[in-house]
């Protein structure tokens, strides 16, 4: 291009639409003076027609290269789990203070304290590490790595559809005067903008749960490792609407911490299980292709604020099938029994914290119902954590206890296949009869199998 045909706004002698096409496209874009005849056939606002030399070479490289870094995936695949992490600590960004040495010395010692307790109420192990004392955008940081495995079956297939949807349907939603064939150099960007709208949904999801979570384990897995963890600052918020002692709800919450992580540890099988059943049901995602093309019509591919914007809230997925609401109720037993047995043992080693009871039906209703960032996480993944039966699960761990002792109780963690049911929940008394049959009928089985391979069962004696 000639000098004499470079746009008045740049300073240093540049074409800035030629450049933003370089920066979007590199040398494989639409030619800049087709896209210029275009834009200048666009109507502004009172329908003045948009003049190209208006501009900001600076401002527009600026908006492209962060247009770009949305746009790419790089090497994750098809979603962009970067920009993820990244959404997620913009989410937690602000009021969140560094975590100062005394808020570390009095998590370390509620949580050193809270195991001492624990020792006399149950059988299960200490955890033996130090505890930690995160931010936000520590727990973020800690957890995000767990946030992908739990979702990116459903990121993976949600992203496919989402850029087939918007690809589908930008031809017909370009202005008058635009020439179809500049979506030529789109293409690539287009069939990103799947995982980046999933990424910006995910991120913004687990930023919300950052502000809300109150350990590592708050939401029923062990999504920070086998860390002891507590984030003092959503602490210190949730305390503010109870009359309760900042020291009791720290160590009522240290002990929760502790219980749960012993149990991840005394039982191996039990968080193979919980992701096995989420792995389970993930597989079986099907998407509302149709509600998702709906919402692409209103995505425009210039502006990226947009792509976060119409998909905030709404839930793409589908109803389970047979197979997925299987490994959905595992689920929700599952988790209602780790809580119930959280709620149990905690109570009992609870006793001298005058605010316990007060502290325990809180805490129950909490994780009931879930917060409105779990609601937010479990519509956009369609996986809800709220142990829903909870309260049945405490009062089967409850008769346990109080008819067989605490090492029944936990030797029943040891096997998966003494996991109770949701019979057994309804009916705690008949669980050890039930159990014992069970035991009973597999033993039986061994033996004859045993014999069989011994040559027990070889041919009857012959006549004559």
């Amino acid at each position: 291009m000639s000098n004499d045909a470079r746009t008045p706004g740049s300073d240093d002698g540049r074409d800035p639409l030629e450049e933003m096409l370089r920066q979007l496209f590199g040398g494989q874009g639409p030619d800049p003076d087709e896209v210029r005849r275009a834009m200048e056939g666009l109507g502004g606002p009172g329908g003045v027609p948009f003049d190209p030399s208006q501009l900001n070479p600076a401002m527009m490289q600026q908006a492209m290269a962060q247009f770009q870094a949305m746009m790419s995936s790089g090497s994750d695949g098809p979603v962009n789990w970067a920009l993820a992490k990244q959404a997620a600590r913009q989410a937690v960004a602000g009021e969140d203070p560094a975590v100062g040495s005394f808020a570390r010395r009095e998590v370390d010692e509620a949580l050193r304290l809270a195991e001492l307790w624990l020792d006399g109420v149950t059988q299960t192990e200490p955890v033996g590490s130090v505890g930690v004392a995160w931010s936000r955008a520590e727990w973020v940081e800690a957890t995000m790595d767990q946030w992908r495995r739990l979702t990116e079956p459903v990121a993976v297939s949600m992203s496919r559809a989402m850029s087939a949807a918007i690809e589908q349907q930008l031809p017909g939603q370009l202005p008058e005067g635009m020439d179809a064939s500049l979506l030529g150099g789109l293409q690539p960007m287009l069939k990103n903008m799947g995982g980046t709208m999933f990424g910006l949904q995910l991120g913004g999801a687990v930023g919300a749960l950052g502000k809300e979570v109150l350990s590592g384990t708050d939401i029923g897995l062990p999504v920070a490792g086998h860390r002891l963890a507590l984030v003092p600052v959503n602490i210190e918020e949730f305390g503010d609407g109870l009359s309760v002692p900042d020291d009791q709800i720290r160590i009522y919450l240290a002990l929760r911490e502790a219980a749960r992580m012993r149990l991840f540890l005394h039982s191996p099988w039990l968080e193979r299980d919980l992701y096995a059943a989420v792995e389970q049901y993930a597989a079986g995602i099907r998407l509302d292709t149709e509600g998702i093309e709906r919402a692409a019509q209103s995505v425009d591919p210039m502006d990226p604020g947009s792509l976060q914007a119409v998909f905030d809230g709404a839930s793409f997925i589908a109803a389970p099938d047979a197979t997925q609401q299987a490994a959905l109720d595992q689920l929700e037993l599952l988790v209602a029994l780790v809580e119930g047995w959280v709620d149990v043992v905690v109570a009992e080693a609870a006793r001298p914290l005058e605010s316990a009871p007060a502290l325990r039906e809180t805490m129950n209703r909490r994780r009931a119902s879930g917060g409105p960032a779990e609601q937010a996480f479990a519509a956009l993944v369609g996986l809800e954590l709220r142990p829903r039966r909870l309260r049945e699960a405490a009062a089967f761990w409850e008769h346990v206890t109080a008819e067989h002792g605490t090492e029944y109780r936990e030797e029943i963690w040891r096997h998966p296949e003494r996991q109770p049911t949701a019979e057994d929940l309804e009916d705690p008394a008949g669980y050890a009869g039930r159990r014992s049959a069970a035991d009973a009928s597999a033993e039986s089985l061994d033996d004859e199998l045993r014999k069989l391979l011994e040559g027990g069962f070889g041919d009857a004696p012959r006549e004559g």
